[in-house]
């Protein structure tokens, strides 16, 4: 029988777990799916208004050729080009460049010859420069207005190339244009506006060649590795000049949907995320425009849902076997009472004979309520065990917070340490004693200040009694700020302590009060980690009875929807990874354990404001007036 209810014990167990993983897993992998899907939207939604504004930068340029063309000024200067001077044209195609924002402007003649251009004074002048072996001027030498993306062969830069053809007798079926006016047009400026957004966009033309990028290191590189056969071909045409064109690196994973793909960056500025990629089609331009979102938000969210449906779980898991628990209390409860009935009919019926079992009966009773009695004690005392234990263990987050800190400060002394006695051992060596001792009592000083951060940490990791004394807030308030030393001076934060000269006292336990002060100067720091002048505001007022101790920062404060849910375990207003939200959580226990209270709101300046106020104490009695306060240790 007891081996059967082990088996059964070790079935439920294994049940439990069994539950716990399929929760895990499937709270997951759901998580997974909508991440995903809200991620997808929000780049569907990037990917089209970025295409857009890229089509209206580049559209809005179309009918500057067209315009030009019909300028009185080029057809006369085209007519006769040899008679003329070249200058007021030039100077002409400066001031429509610069009204209408573009990168240069310049004048071919039907040899495909430049004539006049808007950079007629820089040393990369078009002029004199032969370019009809362009696409743009090939189109529009035959009456059409052209269009070409690609490197100058004269400058290098990339652009967009807007071509119209220059009529100088449009009537005549039979004529031919007489020359061609071209826009070029920079594409940095869109570029450095994509730089702004959480994401990146790429450009490719027909041949894969990614020829815009918000990130510089992308630019003039291919989607898909080129063949020797496509490398020469795309040479050939001069587009890109003579560039490498390496494989930018983007390799597919897996595909989520029809729309979408997974894709890993195996070198590069991007190798250290994967991405989600959607790709839009810009036919008028023959290009593809592609976006890449870090998938960081999906697994954050994947750790975050599966924590929240393992807790969740683990509550139903203790409500059912606490309910467990209590129906088998209750049938115990219903089976005595069935054998007490029994016992008492049988009384009736035989006082005498039955009185020895009947005493014998109500003596186990009596022993099985005091065993009752007894679990009931332990079970309290557990609780309020299991109480203390959280708290410390909140301590220790906190400390662990510090470590980084502390060990900075260490390092410093023990270096020196390291300095001075090699030093000393050194004029020992050269019978220099009086230096050697001035050595090592700078050793002695560097120990005793290690001992005192030491001290510090021991004083903050040991834990607390049930006792309430005397406790000194500034005192507590000092302890709390030298252990945030490293924090307050890498933050560059400044701290004003708004207090009367004098002493002021609480009636509290110095530990746990000290635990909250830390606690809540802590997300103070935090929460102005951004703030560009940070500062904290530490404040106490004493009245007859009560004395109210604030934390105040100028950070970005909490909002008025969350101030009632702050001291609510698991809510937290920090980003994902940072915290579980069992801080404020145990802070406001331990003031309720103080016979105190804490509120949360909006400090004045800006930033969050808590108060907590706490009975107020006369002092140490004379006895202990001359003794250090606990939280100086």
């Amino acid at each position: 029988m007891q081996r059967r209810r082990r088996h059964a014990r070790l079935l439920l167990l294994c049940v439990v777990l069994a539950g716990l993983l399929l929760c895990i897993w499937q709270t997951a992998h759901v998580a997974r799916e909508q991440a995903l899907e809200d991620l997808r939207q929000d780049a569907e939604n990037e990917l089209r208004l970025s295409a857009a504004g890229l089509v209206g930068h580049l559209s809005r340029h179309d009918y500057l050729p067209e315009l030009l063309a019909s300028r009185e000024l080029v057809k006369r200067f085209l007519a006769k080009p040899q008679q003329q001077d070249a200058m007021p044209l030039n100077l002409l195609l400066d001031r429509f460049r610069a009204t209408a924002g573009v990168s240069d402007i310049y004048l071919l003649d039907r040899q495909g010859d430049t004539l006049a251009a808007s950079n007629w004074h820089r040393p990369d002048t078009f002029v004199g420069q032969n370019y009809a072996f362009r696409r743009y001027f090939q189109e529009a030498i035959k009456g059409e207005n052209g269009r070409f993306f690609g490197l100058g062969s004269q400058s290098g830069d990339r652009g967009y190339y807007f071509s119209a053809p220059v009529w100088l007798d449009q009537a005549n079926p039979s004529a031919r244009p007489a020359g061609v006016i071209v826009v070029k047009v920079q594409l940095s400026d869109v570029e450095h506006s994509w730089a702004e957004q959480d994401a990146e966009l790429l450009v490719t033309d027909r041949n894969g060649i990614i020829f815009m990028a918000s990130q510089p290191d992308l630019r003039l590189t291919a989607m898909q590795p080129l063949s020797d056969e496509q490398r020469r071909a795309i040479h050939g045409s001069r587009r890109y000049g003579e560039a490498a064109l390496p494989h930018a690196g983007i390799t597919p994973l897996e595909r989520p949907d029809s729309g979408t793909r997974l894709v890993d960056v195996t070198s590069g500025p991007l190798a250290t995320t994967r991405y989600l990629s959607l790709t839009r089609a810009m036919p008028e331009f023959e290009w593809d425009m592609h976006i890449l979102k870090p998938v960081t938000p999906v697994v954050n969210a994947q750790w975050v849902s599966s924590l929240l449906a393992g807790g969740l779980y683990g509550v139903v898991a203790l409500g059912g076997a606490i309910g467990w628990q209590r129906w088998r209390l209750r049938r115990e409860r219903e089976r005595f009472a069935e054998r007490e009935r029994r016992t008492l009919a049988r009384a009736r019926d035989e006082l005498e004979r039955n009185v020895a079992n009947r005493t014998r009966d109500l003596v186990a009773t009596n022993q099985r309520l005091s065993d009752e009695i007894e679990e009931r004690r332990r079970a309290e005392q557990s609780l309020r065990e299991t109480r203390d234990e959280l708290v410390q263990a909140a301590k220790l987050a906190v400390l662990g917070q510090l470590a980084a800190g502390i060990n900075h400060e260490l390092n410093q002394p023990l270096s020196a340490i390291r300095a001075y006695a090699e030093n000393a051992g050194a004029f020992i060596e050269r019978g220099r004693t009086d230096t050697a001792a001035a050595n090592l009592a700078q050793i002695i000083e560097l120990t005793d200040r290690m001992a005192e951060i030491s001290a510090q940490l021991r004083q903050f990791s040991r834990k607390s009694g049930d006792t309430l004394t005397s406790v000194s807030v500034p005192s507590c308030f000092d302890y709390a700020l030298r252990l945030f030393q490293t924090r307050l001076n890498e933050l560059a934060v400044s701290v004003e302590r708004d207090w009367a000269p004098d002493d002021i006292w609480v009636r509290a336990d110095p530990v746990r009060l000290e635990q909250v002060l830390v606690n809540l100067i802590g997300n103070a720091l935090q929460a102005m980690s951004h703030t560009p002048a940070p500062c904290l505001t530490l404040t106490i007022r004493a009245e007859a009875e009560r004395v109210s101790i604030s934390v105040a920062d100028n950070g970005p404060g909490i909002e008025e929807s969350r101030l009632s849910r702050v001291f609510e375990p698991f809510f937290t207003t920090k980003s994902s990874g940072s915290g579980l939200g069992l801080g404020l959580s145990i802070s406001g226990r331990i003031i309720d354990d103080l016979g105190g209270r804490i509120e949360a709101g909006h400090n004045a300046g800006g930033g969050a404001l808590f108060t907590i106020t706490l009975p107020r104490d006369a002092g140490p009695t004379p006895r202990n007036a001359s003794e250090e306060p606990v939280s100086d240790a």
